[in-house]
């Protein structure tokens, strides 16, 4: 019987796309950076936000080699895995530590920039953050659709504040304070507002599902061009409006450090639009009911919510890869029927909100922000300096070089964090430490007792574990005899299986009446945002379906494919089309009414796309 294992996910990500997912995460640190870097120097702030903005141009041009020599993933955890996999581990870590504020920060700012109260604010973030990851056990799919939106509709109004901004920047140029601390004030300070760094690392992370450049192959993939698109246009939004607004904030009188340090876009939105309009027109109820500062509201908090779910999302994704490589203990890589890793869910779902909640209310903003750099950037320094210092990479000489400089800078940052803020370093500790107390946990476990004691039972009872062997074979053929059900007339050349069902049994039959070649199509669902190998002979639910079609195949010709996706209904049709069928038999669908209505109806998405020539058979 011939086999084919399929086990690369589809490239269904184009730029566009991967900009729009980029863009939902890096671009909302305008949304908080501004108002913090105000509250930390007052009318001077605007030199902390350029210097920000510089190096998150050179750390973007970085993540742009790191992708063009990752074409499979290169988040930190893989490319430090290159080294050792304790550095990897430790990326890792950081890189879930910056998750867990990245979730809690986003979801709290987003309600302040609806206009709630603090402790109010942290409150409707921790409910939010639950119904989030609640919604994630479920799989959500076609995020990138919903982050396009968003990403357009920010972009459009950070534009026309931005427009807006710019008559007022001599005033903002006029009002600047000339830096007059010390060299070591202020460059703690510019630590203070490193945030915008966050984000980046996401990109490198996609490389995996990313469409390939034109002139390359799945045997050899390259998706620089397709990571250049991406990264380049978001890296300039951010760094060029983050420079312009940080100093346009400057040209209002009188503000406190604090009075808009978690809502300044909005402010400037009144500031610079609302008000200006309400005396042109002389329209009152503009004044009154200030529409552009509400428009920026809902626009930037919707945009801070899809970041929460990015978070959670890409939290999963790290401590599943991690699960995958046997670094954390294996029931955390266990899916529910929805392919989700259930128990991580869990975990990116009480971290933030435990983060949250410890947190005082007039304070959380400042204290999740306290918090956040140490994370990113120590991912950020660990993924930069591990692809510098792997001299197996083909990397050209000023790619390296610039590398290894921008990895010292951003170290020197981590150094600095580590030393001034140590609240940011027991948070940064404890995650570590409990990442690599669950591994120790998982690796202790892991006693040969159980081979030593098998070999002794067949060193000492050979026939009788044989006999046993050859019983437990039996019972597991009359077990799929029972789950495979009678025999029925259905004619099948491609059947795709959810598990041993009678809808196996039907395709067997069917294929031996008529001398049909019977494909058999097992599709693993996975929603993680990192690309991860998931191995035919480690899957047991699949070894249980191919086993079971063999049980029972006889002479029919049978291929068994197996394949990892996040897309069902693509993986489904691009395999009948590959085969040439010209029938698929799909048991009937086992989702509920809330489950198609969150992930949408398998039978429906695969009637809308199936070529005209390929019958649909549904059994059930």
């Amino acid at each position: 019987m011939a086999e084919l294992a399929v086990t690369r996910r589809p490239r269904n990500v184009d730029w566009k796309r991967a900009a729009a997912l980029l863009y939902g995460d890096w671009g909302t640190s305008k949304a908080y950076v501004v108002g913090i870097a105000f509250a930390l120097a007052g009318y001077a702030s605007f030199w902390f936000v350029l210097a920000v903005s510089v190096l998150t141009a050179i750390v973007g041009i970085n993540y742009i080699w790191v992708c063009k020599y990752f074409p499979e993933g290169g988040g930190v955890y893989s490319a430090a895995r290159a080294h050792s996999r304790h550095l990897a581990l430790i990326g890792g870590f950081l890189l879930v530590a910056n998750y867990l504020v990245t979730a809690a920060l986003s979801c709290f700012e987003a309600f302040v920039y609806f206009g709630f109260t603090f402790e109010d604010a942290k409150r409707w973030a921790i409910l939010t953050i639950f119904i989030i990851g609640v919604i994630n056990f479920f799989g959500p799919r076609h995020s990138g659709s919903l982050a396009i939106g968003l990403a357009f509709a920010t972009v459009t109004v950070i534009a026309l504040l931005t427009l807006a901004s710019l008559p007022h920047l001599p005033a903002a140029v006029a009002a600047l304070e000339s830096p007059r601390r010390p060299p070591w004030e202020w460059w703690v300070g510019f630590t203070g507002v490193i945030l915008a760094l966050s984000g980046v690392e996401s990109i490198a992370n996609m490389t995996g599902v990313m469409m390939l450049d034109p002139d390359a192959r799945p045997e050899k993939p390259r998706v620089v061009v397709t990571a250049r698109k991406a990264i380049v246009p978001v890296m300039i939004e951010v760094c060029v409006i983050t420079t312009v607004l940080g100093l346009a904030m400057h040209a209002i009188p009188n503000m406190g450090l604090r009075d808009h340090e978690g809502d300044m876009l909005k402010h400037l939105g009144r500031t610079f639009v609302d008000q200006p309009v309400a005396q042109a027109t002389g329209w009152d109820w503009w004044a009154r009911g200030q529409p552009f500062a509400w428009v920026v509201s809902v626009v930037i908090g919707g945009l801070l919510l899809s970041a929460t779910n990015t978070a959670v999302v890409a939290m999963v994704s790290v401590l599943y890869l991690m699960a995958r490589d046997k670094e954390l203990p294996e029931p955390f890589a266990m899916l529910n029927r929805f392919g989700v890793p259930w128990i991580l869910v869990l975990i990116a779902i009480l971290g933030p909100i435990l983060v949250l909640d410890v947190q005082s209310g007039e304070k959380a903003l400042h204290g999740l922000a306290a918090l956040y750099a140490i994370g990113v950037v120590g991912a950020i320094a660990v993924n930069l300096g591990s692809c510098a210092l792997n001299f197996r990479l083909p990397m050209l000489w000023y790619e390296r070089a610039i590398m290894l400089v921008t990895f010292v800078v951003v170290a020197a940052i981590e150094l600095t964090i580590a030393v001034t803020k140590p609240g940011a370093t027991l948070f940064a500790l404890i995650v570590l430490g409990l990442g690599f107390l669950a591994r120790a946990a998982h690796k202790g476990f892991t006693v040969p007792a159980v081979l030593r004691e098998g070999r002794l039972a067949r060193l000492l009872a050979p026939e009788l574990v044989v006999r046993q062997q050859a019983q437990e074979a039996i019972g597991a053929r009359q077990v799929y005899e029972r789950q495979l059900g009678p025999d029925r007339p259905v004619r099948a050349i491609m059947v795709a299986a959810r598990g041993v069902t009678p809808t196996l049994r039907f395709a067997v039959d069917q294929a031996r009446r008529y001398g049909a070649h019977l494909f058999v199509l097992f599709a693993r669902e996975q929603f993680t945002t990192i690309p991860v190998t998931y191995r035919e002979e480690d899957d047991r639910e699949a070894q249980a379906v191919f086993e079971a079609v063999r049980s029972v195949a006889g002479d029919v010709e049978v291929t068994t494919i197996y394949a990892v996706t996040d897309d069902l209904a693509w993986t489904i049709l691009d395999n009948a089309a590959i085969a040439g069928v010209d029938m698929l038999i799909l048991g009937h669908s086992r989702r509920g009414a809330f489950t198609r209505l969150i992930r949408g109806d398998l039978l429906n998405q695969i009637g809308q796309h199936l070529p005209e020539e390929i019958r649909l058979v549904v059994v059930g």
